[in-house]
């Protein structure tokens, strides 16, 4: 872990990638902290799992019961075949396709695991060093929990990937993600059917291959998204005034209009399946959300500690 001194930064978009959730731009204070340098890797968890017998959601089948209240009341249950133990792998398509259909590129694969990325068939041997995916928010919550850590909160994790740099867009300043050399694993050409792979990697990479920030941390943008501690609000920053905020803490409840009935917590970072035409979620400002159940195969996470 490297130590983050605290202090005062904007949060917020910085150019015009941002999205809707990513204004205003506002002041906020962050106390300091550690962070892993790295995301958590295949090796790391493994220990977890080995010393405790922790089981992963992706692991386990699917809780109808638990599933249902997520859904329209009234929602079909769906064929127990689909109810199995399962994750969301990535496939990559032959043509273009409406980047608003996400089915188009992600499928759900029973078998499909932390230790078996791409489902049966497939396995982490010589992955140590990557990270590890097909984490939900209750995994990476029981890791930080047993390594006596805990998730970032979504303002310590910007601040972090600032590195100390004021008013940039990236972890490594204004330069744009295509300038010169590769500066973090993202995908490279027309998502999600054609990858130049410029960086040298189809899917994630070992964690610190690419440049370090200021801080000392490896793979604030791209490689897989990160789950932060914070439940995600779609309004939330229009909630701070001109008062600086101190170490919030995220919304006390969750609210995604596109999904309505779904808690949802935010993720950081982007993936090696980012694109400036899809998502440029590579930039420090950048976020998404998912349900704390969700598991696939570009997210992991990174823990923070406190002195």
């Amino acid at each position: 872990m490297v130590w983050i001194e605290g202090g005062v930064f904007a949060m917020g978009a910085d150019n015009e990638h941002g999205r809707r959730d990513e204004y205003p731009k506002h002041s906020v204070r962050v106390n300091g902290f550690y962070m892993d340098i790295t995301e958590v890797t295949n090796e790391q968890f493994a220990l977890f799992v080995n010393a405790t017998g922790y089981v992963t959601t992706a692991e386990k089948d699917v809780d109808w019961n638990e599933m249902k209240k997520q859904l329209p009341e009234g929602t079909p249950k769906p064929a127990d075949s689909l109810l199995k133990a399962a994750s969301l792998v990535f496939i990559q398509t032959t043509t273009a396709v409406n980047l608003q259909d996400y089915s188009q590129w992600w499928t759900w694969k029973v078998g499909a695991n932390w230790r078996h990325p791409k489902g049966p068939g497939s396995d982490i041997v010589g992955k140590e060093k990557y990270p590890v995916v097909h984490i939900s928010w209750d995994d990476a919550m029981a890791y930080c929990k047993w390594a006596g850590k805990r998730l970032p909160t979504e303002a310590e994790w910007e601040y972090a990937a600032r590195g100390g740099l004021t008013n940039t867009i990236y972890p490594w300043g204004l330069e744009h993600v295509d300038s010169s050399r590769s500066k973090c694993n993202y995908w490279q050409g027309s998502f999600p059917f054609q990858n130049e792979v410029k960086d040298g990697y189809i899917g994630s990479s070992p964690v610190g291959t690419f440049p370090a920030n200021n801080y000392g941390l490896f793979d604030m943008a791209g490689n897989v998204w990160e789950w932060t501690a914070d439940l995600y609000h779609h309004d939330y920053y229009s909630t701070f005034t001109n008062k600086t905020a101190d170490n919030p803490k995220g919304p006390l409840t969750s609210y995604d209009p596109d999904e309505p009935l779904i808690t949802k917590r935010v993720i950081r970072g982007g993936s090696f399946l980012c694109n400036e035409s899809y998502c440029s979620g590579y930039r420090v400002a950048a976020r998404m959300k998912t349900s704390a159940d969700s598991a696939m195969e570009h997210l992991g996470f990174r823990c923070v500690a406190d002195k």
